[in-house]
């Protein structure tokens, strides 16, 4: 039995989580069935929508498991006891005169939705006499902002950081170059998702890392596969696998860490799109529960703020911050002073989080409306791979499907559409419907003029 207090702020949602959480960590063993989403309604004297909301957060973090026909069980824990302190086939291009019709870009945000005017009255302030423009800033950022992040990470991600920790970047790219120089001495064998995001593997494979792909399953990464690759140093997007969106289960992650300690390996987390998810809390981040001081978090404000400002930063572990603080990179800033300083004020003064409320409903609704504008005009001949996070969609065909024959035909009616092969490689293929950068009125009319690319390929 469960107990509730409704004059707490904390959503009833959220406080029978945490008390099934609780109780299975403490109480239960891998295998024990839970009572039905109704029989915890009515003996909890609680909505039917408020624990399925329960129920599948405890699912997405790996916690518990749907069996059809037969119920929700207790997944496997024995490490989940924790406290959180084909080559590349060359896109055609259209004359740059020819505009598209719609662009299905899976990671956009319209330019409307960025506070320009709240941000330009934040940029005057900061530009005062109190800024030097005559030396160079801090190298690892400015410490406002750093402090800044730091301080959100420990209250949105369950992060275990200080502000020394933060590096400001100019994007991700920037970051992960940045890190494989700091660990080249280290290590020699870059393992990544595969599929995976390309950009991790370019990167280091420039800096002439051997490069090893490590399968993604319904479980995520292939952690047998990762040991038998000999990786010391792994790239995964554990919370929102990119492009599958499988989220890795806490026992897997317990597993995944044991084992990075035991060879003094180190794990890239990238926290992409963290802050944008629409149907559960997000999953607390790996860094969180490392106690190794084996993980690197990445994140970025590209997804949620602005891509154009080139704003990421990276979590160091602190035994390599004395690699960084000895390197030639911790002399000169990599974002711009006056960026760092508007950004800063920014999270300071709560503009951050109020943009994140607002930025995530409005995408809630994006998110949806495509969902169900796909649904009605493609009916039976789709099937949704991943959803309810992140600016895209991602669908496949149920039936025999041309693609090759749908870029041209996309491009025939000047439709701008993005394959997930294109940029994760490996057998993995998937549309990646965008829906960022829509106004929401403009979403069924888009996906209107799709079907008709589709139904072209349809075989």
């Amino acid at each position: 039995m469960y107990f509730f207090d409704e004059k707490r702020k904390q959503p009833l949602h959220i406080q029978l989580y945490e008390a099934m959480k609780e109780d299975i960590l403490t109480n239960r063993q891998k295998g024990d069935k839970l009572p039905s989403i109704r029989k915890t309604a009515v003996l909890h004297n609680l909505s039917k929508t408020t624990v399925e909301s329960a129920y599948s957060q405890l699912s997405a973090e790996g916690y518990i498991e749907s069996v059809p026909k037969r119920g929700y069980f207790v997944c496997d824990l024995s490490f989940a006891q924790f406290s959180t302190p084909v080559q590349q086939q060359p896109q055609r291009v259209l004359h740059e005169a020819t505009p598209w019709r719609y662009d299905f870009f899976p990671a956009r945000l319209r330019s409307e939705d960025f506070p320009l005017k709240l941000w330009k009255r934040l940029f005057a302030r900061v530009i005062d006499e109190t800024i030097d423009f005559g030396s160079y800033p801090d190298g690892a950022g400015e410490m406002g902002l750093r402090e800044q992040i730091a301080a959100y990470l420990a209250k949105s991600r369950g992060a275990v950081c200080r502000a020394e920790q933060v590096i400001v970047c100019s994007g991700f790219a920037d970051a992960m170059g940045l890190l494989a120089k700091l660990v080249k001495k280290r290590y020699d064998t870059f393992g990544m998702e595969h599929p995976g995001y390309h950009v991790a593997h370019k990167v280091f494979a420039d800096y002439g890392y051997s490069v090893a792909k490590i399968p993604i399953g319904t479980q995520g990464l292939d952690l047998q596969a990762l040991e038998n690759s000999r990786a010391q140093i792994i790239y995964i997007t554990p919370s929102h696998q990119y492009p599958t969106g499988v989220a890795m289960p806490m026992a897997n992650r317990q597993k995944l860490l044991a084992y990075i300690r035991r060879i003094n390996g180190l794990i890239i987390e990238d926290d992409y799109d963290s802050e944008l998810t629409y149907k559960t809390r997000p999953i607390p981040s790996l860094q969180g529960l490392d106690h190794s001081d084996r993980v690197v978090y990445m994140g970025t404000f590209a997804k949620s703020l602005s891509p154009a400002l080139r704003a990421a930063y990276m979590v160091l572990p602190k035994h390599l911050l004395p690699d960084f603080y000895e390197s030639f990179d911790a002399y000169f800033p990599r974002v711009s002073i006056t960026t760092q300083k508007t950004l800063a004020h920014f999270m300071k003064e709560g503009h951050w989080e109020r943009h994140l409320r607002k930025i995530r409903t409005l995408n809630r609704k994006k998110h949806d409306l495509m969902k169900e504008a796909l649904q009605k005009r493609l009916g039976e001949t789709f099937t949704i791979v991943a959803e309810g996070g992140g600016l895209a969609i991602l669908i496949y065909p149920t039936q025999p499907f041309d693609w090759a024959k749908c870029k041209s035909v996309a491009e025939e009616k000047r439709i701008k559409l993005y394959f997930a092969k294109e940029r994760s490689g490996g057998d993995f293929e998937a549309l990646r419907m965008g829906f960022g950068g829509f106004l929401e009125k403009e979403i069924y009319e888009a996906v209107e003029a799709f079907g008709e690319v589709w139904d072209a390929c349809l075989k």
